[in-house]
């Protein structure tokens, strides 16, 4: 894959995994409340940062790995893929965006941010799973590859938790569940697209 469709897909992929309720939106949706629009993208920057250190521990065990387990890393991201995605199809039919209980969380954006990603078993399942199987494709392009990869799963975060802060502050509403819902749906299928091309890499 070239660097630009390395950068979309890591943004595509990014993004599903943002739009997914979970602890990290219940604490960008908390933060906006308490703070206003800024709490979004001080939530993401601690998000970041969790995802960062695992990112480098990833990268550090990718360069070692010889080409002949390749094809193995790559069929079980692509079953970890279509596994999630098949996750999200599920999911999607009765997901709603504001779900969630935010009362409790004192802690500031940034730190929130990092509580809530490694404290969410999800997030190390992914990223030791469909992450590091990117994240060994895109090195294949160097680290040039690897950045554009990484650089728009950050870029959709920082969009998608952004997004939701700025509506909460000014309107405490953000999108349509049925909107939401639609989202999730072709997200869902993007993930199970991806995991299926990673299938045909390992044959």
């Amino acid at each position: 894959m070239t660097i630009p469709e390395l950068a979309l897909m890591g943004f595509i992929i990014g993004l599903t995994g943002a739009l997914a309720p979970g602890p990290t939106l219940v604490a960008t949706i908390h933060s906006a409340l308490r703070i206003g629009w800024t709490g979004g993208p001080r939530v993401t920057v601690g998000h970041i940062i969790a995802e960062m250190g695992i990112v480098l521990l990833i990268v550090a065990g990718v360069t070692t790995v010889s080409d002949t387990y390749r094809p193995v890393i790559a069929g079980i991201g692509g079953v970890a893929l279509v596994i999630f995605g098949g996750m999200t199809l599920l999911g999607a039919r009765n997901a709603t965006l504001l779900s969630g209980n935010c009362e409790g969380k004192s802690a500031g954006p940034v730190l929130a941010g990092i509580i809530t990603s490694i404290s969410n078993p999800y997030f190390w399942i992914w990223w030791f799973s469909v992450g590091s199987a990117l994240l060994f494709s895109s090195f294949s392009q160097g680290i040039a590859g690897l950045l554009a990869f990484i650089g728009g799963h950050w870029s959709a975060d920082l969009a998608w938790f952004t997004l939701i802060s700025v509506g909460i502050h000014r309107s405490k509403t953000v999108i349509d569940n049925r909107i939401y819902r639609g989202i999730l749906l072709g997200c869902g299928l993007l993930l199970v697209i991806f995991g299926m091309w990673f299938l045909t890499q390992a044959l």
